[in-house]
């Protein structure tokens, strides 16, 4: 596959997430940045590669082999992640943009023994679930912050939005992947949320909220 291709490949697997049932041109159009008619031309070369199903007005979906190899892209992408921030000292909000340079490295066996070398890590530093070499990736449950009610108390377990301004805006407030929050309050008006974290206590927005995951302690 060209690195067009892949990146193709690993929009429509984070779109099918959230829609499995099929994914519009469009939607694919807005996260690509490109025209609907370039979209569907790129489509149809994944259909000729039975990378993914697509029919007109219908949507696309992924096929196995479609999966598989996004699966493996997010993979690279995850790994090289890790290795930035556990190896290289990078912090979890420049890492983003490297790693979708590095993602496009074709060698399975240089992924492998970096997989290896890294400790076969289960999570990259925004808190997102790493395929093992099969495509199989652990399963945790959990819910948004936004979603919690007052008097319980969370373990942050990763990010929604992983841009680089999210991620300094936690920095901030010292909000990280396994930071105990505890909902205090919530206020009726705007659902805005005040929380106590390392012995203090804040108001986020509902904004914020909305883009931490957490599980309940």
């Amino acid at each position: 596959m060209t690195y067009s291709e892949e990146n193709y490949l690993k929009v429509i697997y984070h779109l099918s997430l959230v829609s499995p049932k099929g994914i519009n041109t469009n939607a694919i159009a807005g996260m690509i940045e490109s025209k609907a008619s370039s979209v569907t031309d790129m489509v149809k070369k994944l259909a000729e590669k039975e990378l993914v199903h697509y029919q007109r007005y219908q949507g696309v979906t992924l096929t196995q082999k479609g999966l598989h190899a996004a699966k493996m892209i997010v993979r690279k992408h995850r790994l090289w992640e890790v290795f930035l921030v556990e190896k290289l000292d990078f912090t979890w909000d420049e890492v983003h943009d490297l790693a979708e340079e590095l993602e496009h490295i074709k060698s399975e066996k240089l992924i492998n023994r970096l997989d290896e070398y890294l400790g076969f890590p289960k999570e990259d530093p925004h808190g997102d679930p790493i395929p093992d070499r099969y495509g199989q990736m652990i399963k945790v449950d959990k819910q948004l912050l936004s979603e919690v009610l007052p008097s319980n108390k969370v373990i942050c377990l990763g990010v929604k939005d992983s841009s680089p301004n999210f991620l300094k805006y936690l920095d901030k407030y010292q909000i990280a992947l396994g930071s105990e929050i505890e909902v205090v309050s919530k206020e009726p008006f705007d659902q805005s949320l005040g929380i106590l974290i390392n012995e203090r206590q804040i108001l986020i927005s509902y904004k914020i909220a909305s883009n931490l995951y957490v599980k309940l302690v």
